[in-house]
């Protein structure tokens, strides 16, 4: 939903929408929105659509209402946008309750939401003094706005008093973050933003004191006195009214070229670097409970902290979709924080859509972050690379690349200082002579899966039910994402039997599936094809030449194909006795396969780019 409008139903993901014709219809739709994962009381609602006019038919007329609003969204729901929070009973995602309805969203779906919840990491981010990654997260929340607020809507009381209180937020958040900009010596960067936002709110003396701070400090002392005046005139002739105090005593210091007023020391303002005494620390949060990777996590840990190195190590994190590869790429950075106190800079390479990020505009973001102002940032791939390595060159900076989608998605994005470190989290296996460790994370051993599921939901829960405990650990077969997802549901559902939600599991509906889909999405469009062909197969295994006789294609492009489904870690290559290879899936993946596209059943069938290279690839997981 587009948070200019908060009227119409817009997906954040697909930019589709749901926009009632009628207008007290989208009155409602609009309300429900607004106060997402909150009961809207019906008297509210009745009071929002007729305030204090109700006709005798109003209760009757609101219900018809609603029941309109929860059609369409139920059918949106269904037909595969997964907005709504979790929906056990598969009522879609408007709900009854008592004395009024609730509409349950995820936070992406809504761009109110997504900017409340960006607000609120960013106040945190401000109270930990990471003033530099403040400002961005402030800066990505202020984004979400195309305009005001409810402007598509015929708003009544409450619509008005939920406008006005994100406006306010809005207003907040963009002083805030101007604050920090200031903090930081961005005040060049300021005042063209400035200039426009005064304009139009030209009583608001909060913005005007932060324009003249920012012309003083660039030695524009006139301009920062006419500004008073500016200002003082509008207050004047708009509320009659005088300026406060704070802005009079601010006059006065520019006229005395007080030094309290100069940029901060140690804050650096040139070579297009804002700088800030603060690093950047854009790390997500640590993952509570990480099992059975203590091997891996001691070797990874070592080769970060060796003193002795004279290169930037890159270590590469590798494994199928939902084995922990975020999660370890993550955690691994937490522990290790300690030896980049420069920074530590995290960054998605692939959208939630399967979309690989060109790798411009990932440098564009992390020069953002590291203080480069937009007006310097280089037009091309190389030169904005040439900066992060400039910048990085004498620094110990930790960056940490998730969801990688290839090789040449990385290289640009690589500091070159020995005291930095790269950690990417891959979809793919990729090598090269850049990387210098490759950690091939396996499924979990049934202890680790079992001390997993025990610290989330107890022993006794497991013990009360060990045949649908045993089910789920034969499910998850190991997959860390598989069984905290599920462990997480369990824990909100303390009523359930684990093996309830085995059966739930197995229709596909699993943070795996998206998983999955991403790396899906990701194939050569003859690899798409052979994967469902894998997907459909009874046992979930597969030749080449059973591929080959079920397609039409020649043996070798099967084997290719199926070459590449492992290279993109969707499946595993067992030899056989003579020689050749049987093709395995998870089976999670196929409880996934009706919701992958049916077009890629009829993909065509050109040659892999990897066919007769398969000794290219950097490793088989082979099992005798």
């Amino acid at each position: 939903m587009d948070v200019s409008i908060l009227g119409p139903f817009k997906v954040a993901r697909s930019g589709a929408d749901v926009t009632p014709s009628a207008p007290k219809l989208r009155r409602v739709l609009a309300l429900l929105a607004v106060q997402a994962n909150r009961v809207v009381s019906i008297d509210q609602i009745i009071q929002e659509l007729w305030d204090e006019r109700p006709p005798p038919s109003a209760t009757t007329t609101m219900q018809t209402y609603v029941y309109q609003v929860r059609k369409v969204t139920r059918q949106y729901d269904q037909a595969g946008h997964d907005l709504g929070a979790d929906d056990p009973d598969g009522s879609g995602m408007l709900h009854t309750t008592f004395g009024g309805y609730m509409l349950t969203l995820r936070p992406e779906a809504l761009d109110a939401l997504r900017f409340e919840q960006l607000v609120e990491k960013g106040r945190g981010q401000l109270a930990a003094g990471e003033l530099t990654t403040a400002a961005w997260t402030f800066r990505l929340a202020l984004q979400q706005w195309k305009g005001p607020a409810l402007t598509a809507v015929n708003t009544g009381p409450v619509l008005q008093a939920a406008a006005v209180r994100l406006e306010e937020m809005r207003k907040s958040v963009l002083e805030q973050r101007i604050d920090i900009d200031l903090q930081l010596g961005r005040h060049h960067d300021l005042i063209s933003e400035l200039i426009s936002t005064v304009s139009e709110q030209p009583t608001h003396e909060g913005f005007q004191a932060k324009l003249m701070l920012a012309l003083y400090r660039v030695g524009r002392r006139s301009e920062a006195l006419q500004t008073y005046q500016r200002a003082r005139a509008a207050l004047h002739d708009e509320l009659g009214l005088e300026p406060s105090t704070e802005l009079r005593r601010l006059q006065k210091a520019i006229l005395d070229n007080d030094l309290r007023l100069d940029v901060p020391p140690g804050t650096a303002t040139t070579g297009g670097f804002a700088g800030a005494a603060t690093p950047p620390n854009m790390l997500p949060p640590d993952v509570a409970v990480q099992v059975g990777r203590d091997q891996e996590l001691a070797a990874a840990g070592e080769l970060l902290t060796r003193a002795d190195r004279t290169t930037a190590p890159v270590i590469v994190v590798a494994g199928a979709p939902g084995i922990g590869k975020s999660a370890f790429a993550v955690h691994l950075a937490h522990k290790v924080r300690a030896s980049y106190p420069d920074g530590q800079l995290h960054h998605r390479l692939t959208d939630d859509d399967g979309t690989a990020q060109p790798p411009a505009e990932v440098l564009a973001e992390l020069l953002r972050v590291i203080g480069v102002a937009p007006e310097k940032i280089p037009p091309t791939l190389a030169a904005r690379s040439q900066l992060l390595r400039s910048w990085t060159a004498n620094r110990r900076v930790l960056i940490v690349l998730d969801d990688a989608a290839g090789i040449d998605q990385v290289l640009p994005l690589l500091p070159v200082g020995a005291g930095c470190a790269t950690v990417v989290a891959s979809r793919r296996r990729i090598a090269g002579p850049a990387i210098s460790m490759t950690v091939d994370l396996a499924p979990l051993a049934i202890e680790d899966a079992t001390q997993l599921l025990t610290t989330v939901l107890g022993a006794q829960r497991l013990a009360a039910d060990p045949e649908g405990t045993g089910r789920l650990l034969t499910l998850c077969a190991g997959l860390p994402l598989a069984l905290r997802e599920a462990a997480t549901r369990l824990s909100l559902r303390t009523h359930w039997l684990i093996g309830r939600q085995v059966d739930r599991m197995r229709v596909g509906d699993t943070e795996i599936t998206d998983s999955m889909l991403r790396s899906h999405r990701l194939l050569p469009p003859g690899a798409r094809r052979v994967f469902l062909v894998l997907l459909d197969s009874d046992a979930g295994a597969i030749t080449a030449a059973a591929v080959a006789a079920l397609t039409g294609m020649d043996e070798a492009t099967a084997e290719s194909y199926l070459e590449d489904l492992v290279e993109f870690l969707l499946a595993d290559a067992y030899r056989q006795a003579d020689g050749t290879f049987v093709y395995r899936t998870h089976a999670l993946y196929r409880a996934a396969a009706a919701v992958l596209d049916d077009s890629a059943r009829n993909l065509p069938l050109t040659p892999s780019p990897y066919a007769g290279t398969h000794d290219r690839l950097p490793v088989h997981q082979l099992r005798t």
